[in-house]
Formats: structure tokens, C-alpha cells, sequence
């Protein structure tokens, strides 16, 4: 179990918070494209690590991305008029371009320079994979873009989604690295029904990237099957692929909206084609990584409101494990059952749990690690240029001398380091 104040390192993300530092050296998905679907569009309303902000896209295309409060008077920027490469606040007509400047202040006379005395907060954004980020931390610190693999393939290959989770990112995180659950929590709403039989080896390797998540299942002639799922920190996971050889990719990236909510992003890709008919009705059917949400909104239909549709009757038959419909509702449904913020010091973990516990370890690393002056390694070009994996292996042959194989890179090639610690620790 963690600490209070361990757990409290890893849940709060809000400015000024050790995590909230950490997250903000990354760029961040805040909002799709569409949502700004031209320029001098209404502007809308976005919130990250705690920070209640605004978007729009400018008379030139550009997004920008600013306080929700105008330095004036702090007045929402939400109702401004977005017009002539900037948003003017409706209150006294101040009005800001992208980078946060203030280019026009009609309520001071003509011969002021107040105006470049005044900035609203502005963070710089880029649109890729039809996705705006945000760079929220120290100028001077921004990272290149990171090369993720599904930023990079045509609309046509790509299917994305999100949707409001009402609980902490971290335990979102924790079922998303959670290997053991898929035995138990999925059970009998896998696709074609089929049960996950239960992993016995456990193996986290630290990477340049974040980590590799291994999970290994027993098989004949003394082989292990390895299920390699990647950790690309801050915040994402490369699933490795299920069904078919040719199936598309799944990734998650669970980003804090603040210390009770988060937005989970859920993606599938194939690098090489486009996605069919077949693999969406795929998705939607089993609802893998996707949930509907209600018209307009970020909010799941089948939510903890309405009890997540559980089926009792269904759940009582064997049908289903849980009686709740499709494995994303199953994942939210429980990480949100633990309320808004777990509380960690009450858990009994076991050795199944080896993968959550360095999950936890590897980001209490990273995060200590800046707090020292270490540079933060996951930001160098280049690192989440990497694909997840699944492999069979003698289960003589250690896994990570079998890793650059295994893993399919996407150039520059993978580089591994000495794994965090030689065991976990469990209780």
C-alpha cells in the first residue's frame, strides 16, 4: 500500500503540485480539432491539470489556447468575440491574440501604452492527428513533438474518441496497467466470448520511452506467451494488438482535468491501411476502448448515474462476469466505483499487482527525478517512436534479451535500460 503522502504525489496535478510540474513538460491533448472547425469560430471552453482556459482558432487558422479569465476584470474570455486574428473580451472590448498579447484596449485613451503592459496566459498549441496539444510548462523547456505513431497516419487510418471519466487519471491509469483484471472484470465480454486465462509472470522494464508492461501466460513446450503493453509516459499506453494479425492498434491516454475527473482518449490505428467497416463494427460491438456519449457532450450515456446498465440476470447466468456491457464501461465503471479519488493506504496488493506497483514506482521516479534537476528523459525526440507487441519465447530465455525483437520500432530503435527494481514489493 502507499502512503498518504505518496498517493497524494501521484493524484494531485493542479499548478504548483510536484506531478502537476512533471505533466506540463509534456504536450498535452486538450481538445479534437473538429471542435474549432474554422477560423474566427466560437471559442470553447477547455479544462486541464486544473486550469480553466479557453480555445479558439484565429482569423489565420492558428489555435490558441488562454485563461479563461481576462486580466481586466476577470471576466470569462468564453463569451468573447472571436474576430480579426483575436478574442476580444465582450466586458471592455480588451483583446488578445494567440500568444496571449494584448493587441487592441479601446477603453484606455489613444495615446496609452497600457496595452503592452498586458498579457493574458496563453500556451502554445500544435494540431496533429486531428488532435490540438498544448505545451503547458516553462518556455524555455519545450520539447519537439513527440512521434507517436498514430499522429502520423491519414484520418483514414485512425479512429479516435474520449469521453469524461469521473474519478482520478491515476486510477485510470492503474486498470489500464492492471493485467491480472482481464481475467476476471472481462470475463465472458472478451470478443467471441473467449476467457483470458490468467497471467503468471510479471516483468516491468524500464525504457527511454517509459516502460514496457510485460505479462506472460504459460503455454505447451514449456513457452511463455508475452503480452507487451508500453507505458509512454506521461500518460499513455500502446495496447498490444488482439484479434487478427492485421488488427488496428490501440492506445489510451488518460489526461487529469483535475484532481476528480479526467478525459480518457481512446484511439485505434493501423499503420499501413485504412480502417474498415469491419474493424469499426469491431470496436463498437465489443466496445473494447470506446464508449457513446450523450449529443454534444464528453459524458458517456451508460454512466455511474444509471449504475452502468448493470444486468443482473446477465451477471447471474454467467454471461457476463459483471452484467455490465462492453469492456470500457467495465473499466470506468469500476475505476469510478472507488470514488472520486481512491484511497491508497488501504489497499492490499499481491503479486499479481506487480505490474500497478512499478507503474506507480516508475512515475514517484520520474517525479523525484525533476525535482532534483534531473532532465526529464521521456521528452527526447524520438523515444515514443515504438509499437506494442505480443510474442511467444522459451521460457528459459530472459525477456529483455529478446526485447529488440519483440518490439516492433518505429524508427530510431528502442533503447532499453536496467529495469527500475528487481522485484516488486507486495503484501
Amino acid at each position: 500500500m502507499l502512503s498518504r503522502e505518496e498517493n497524494d504525489l501521484l493524484i494531485r496535478t493542479n499548478p504548483g503540485t510536484p506531478m502537476g510540474r512533471y505533466i506540463r513538460h509534456f504536450w498535452i491533448p486538450v481538445l479534437f480539432s473538429q471542435q474549432l472547425p474554422e477560423p474566427d469560430c466560437p471559442p470553447v471552453r477547455v479544462k486541464v491539470l486544473g486550469e480553466k482556459l479557453v480555445a479558439f482558432r484565429d482569423s489565420q487558422g492558428r489555435v490558441g489556447l488562454v485563461d479563461e479569465r481576462c486580466p481586466h476584470r476577470n471576466a470569462s474570455m468564453f463569451f468573447g468575440r472571436n474576430e480579426e486574428s483575436g478574442l476580444r473580451c465582450v466586458y471592455h472590448g480588451w483583446k488578445f491574440d494567440v500568444t496571449g498579447r494584448c493587441v487592441d484596449m479601446p477603453s484606455e485613451p489613444p495615446e496609452s501604452n497600457f496595452k503592452n503592459k498586458v498579457s493574458i496566459e496563453a500556451y502554445p498549441c500544435e494540431e496533429r492527428g486531428e488532435v490540438v496539444w498544448a505545451y503547458m510548462g516553462e518556455p524555455a523547456k519545450m520539447p519537439a513533438f513527440p512521434d507517436l505513431e498514430w499522429t502520423r497516419v491519414p484520418p483514414s487510418h485512425r479512429f479516435s474518441s474520449r469521453h469524461v471519466m469521473e474519478c482520478n487519471w491515476m486510477q485510470g491509469m492503474d486498470g489500464g496497467f492492471d493485467a491480472s483484471h482481464l481475467s476476471f472484470l472481462h470475463k465472458g465480454d472478451a470478443e467471441g466470448g473467449r476467457i483470458v486465462d490468467l497471467a503468471t509472470e510479471y516483468e516491468p522494464i524500464v525504457t527511454d520511452f517509459g516502460a514496457i508492461m510485460a505479462s506472460g501466460r504459460k503455454r505447451d513446450g514449456g513457452n511463455v506467451h508475452w503480452s507487451l503493453d508500453l507505458l509512454l509516459l506521461p500518460f499513455h499506453k500502446l495496447i498490444n494488438r488482439h484479434g487478427p494479425p492485421d488488427a488496428q492498434i490501440g492506445t489510451h491516454m488518460w489526461v487529469p482535468i483535475d484532481d476528480e475527473t479526467c478525459m480518457i482518449w481512446s484511439i485505434e490505428y493501423h499503420p499501413h491501411r485504412p480502417l474498415t467497416d469491419r474493424d469499426l463494427a469491431r470496436s463498437k460491438k465489443f466496445l473494447y476502448i470506446h464508449t457513446e456519449n450523450n449529443p454534444g457532450s464528453d459524458h458517456a450515456v451508460i454512466n455511474r448515474a444509471n449504475d452502468y446498465m448493470v444486468d443482473r440476470e446477465r451477471q447471474a447466468s454467467g454471461a457476463s462476469f459483471t452484467g455490465m456491457k462492453g469492456l470500457g464501461i467495465q473499466d470506468c465503471g469500476i475505476q469510478e466505483s472507488m470514488g472520486p479519488i481512491s484511497d491508497r493506504t488501504r489497499e492490499h496488493l499481491g503479486r499479481y499487482d506487480r505490474l500497478v506497483i512499478h507503474l506507480r514506482r516508475i512515475l514517484m521516479s520520474e517525479v523525484e527525478g525533476m525535482e532534483a534537476g534531473k532532465p526529464i528523459k521521456a521528452t527526447v525526440p524520438g523515444v515514443h517512436a515504438v509499437r506494442s507487441a505480443c510474442a511467444t519465447i522459451h521460457s528459459g530465455e530472459p525477456l529483455q534479451n529478446a526485447i529488440e525483437k519483440i518490439i516492433a520500432p518505429v524508427p530510431p530503435p528502442l533503447v532499453v535500460e536496467k529495469p527500475l527494481l528487481a522485484t516488486a514489493e507486495v503484501h
